[in-house]
């Protein structure tokens, strides 16, 4: 008889597991994507193998799964929905929740933030797509969001990152009492969009003697863009302040940013790193199964201390060619040039950065 009323049970859990997900409406979808690139270092590049003779070049071959090569799905079922996709790490993407009631829609869980735009389709460097080099990147983080149409506000998982530079304080604690928050709004039409974005962080670190010391950081910028018929032009940019401490992604140049977008600590107190960026992205299809596309990126870090100061700037330029072979496969033959400039620190020599030049192409199958 028990052995009986299991097998119901167990019956009847399966089917309303059944019940459930027939109830909902389940899109899976994967991409493959595969660089292929040859990359060619110079002797300065910050990106060269620090274990080569100075003065020495390096050339590398790049054949390999990226990764964000991705699976993944997106649910809905009434006014309730969500999605999750892991990449090829494995690593979690994404996971989040949707509710939609009436007025807005409530987001928990992890996806972009409202700071996140994508203006480029730069391929190389796992699609960097100018993202560090002048476009600004917060990424995939733990939030809950609201949104009413094109307008979103967020409140996003704090960064807490004590890696700065300098003396005079060390740190051993650091106190996150509230979470990051951003916020975007989004107009747009047949021929254009445009969309204002903001955010804003802030914690403080702890010495052994109790002493604190507060960290601000944010950033505010505007992104916009043209359809005019076949080709697109999309552009922007962006005014921050310690990128690094707002836990902001540097791009495939992070060792020629000035400190990683982090302040440091001089003459007694925090020196802010204020930080500028800037895109420029044109595009053409030529028809059903060719296009092209060019951008450029730039982004510029300063450190003032009294009198003094230190700056950076980053180049990000490429063009490609994109090929459509059939639905949902695609080669995208491209070229770059990255730029890491100089350091120049007042009183000081210049120290030159390299550069990085690449030709290739992405591999890419959706299904």
């Amino acid at each position: 008889m028990k052995k009986s009323i299991a097998i119901l049970a167990a019956f009847a859990l399966v089917a309303g597991f059944a019940v459930t997900a027939t109830a909902a409406d389940w899109n899976f979808y994967g991409h493959a994507r595969m660089a292929t690139f040859s990359v060619d270092k110079d002797k300065d590049s910050v990106n060269k193998n620090p274990n080569l003779p100075a003065g020495d070049s390096e050339a590398d071959t790049m054949w390999t799964l990226q990764g964000n090569a991705r699976i993944g799905a997106t649910v809905k079922a009434g006014d309730v929905g969500g999605g999750f996709e892991y990449g090829s790490g494995p690593n979690l993407r994404k996971l989040y929740g949707t509710w939609d009631f009436g007025g807005g829609e409530l987001l928990v869980g992890q996806t972009y933030t409202p700071t996140v735009q994508f203006l480029s389709n730069q391929v190389y460097g796992d699609d960097a797509g100018l993202l560090g080099a002048g476009q600004f990147y917060r990424g995939r983080r733990p939030m809950i969001q609201l949104k009413f149409g094109g307008f979103k506000i967020a409140l996003v998982d704090p960064n807490a990152n004590s890696a700065f530079a300098g003396t005079g304080f060390s740190a051993i604690d650091i106190e996150t009492t509230l979470p990051q928050i951003e916020a975007s709004y989004r107009f747009s039409t047949d021929m254009f969009w445009v969309e204002p974005m903001a955010g804003y962080s802030t914690y403080d670190m702890v010495a052994g003697n109790g002493d604190t010391e507060g960290v601000d950081s944010w950033v505010a910028g505007v992104y916009f863009g043209f359809n005019l018929g076949p080709a697109t032009i999309k552009s922007g940019g962006y005014l921050a302040q310690n990128s690094g401490t707002y836990g902001v992604w540097q791009g495939v140049s992070t060792a020629a940013t000035l400190n990683g977008g982090n302040p440091i600590y001089a003459n007694g107190g925090i020196q802010d790193n204020d930080e500028m960026g800037a895109v420029l992205v044109a595009g053409f299809t030529i028809n059903d199964m060719l296009g092209f596309e060019a951008g450029a990126g730039y982004k510029a870090n300063e450190i003032e201390v009294g009198s003094a100061s230190a700056e950076t700037e980053i180049f990000n330029y490429y063009a490609q060619l994109p090929i459509t072979l059939a639905d949902g496969v695609y080669i995208i033959p491209e070229v770059g040039y990255l730029d890491f400039g100089e350091i120049e620190v007042t009183g000081l020599p210049k120290i030159e950065q390299g550069a990085d030049t690449y030709f290739g192409a992405k591999w890419q199958i959706n299904f």
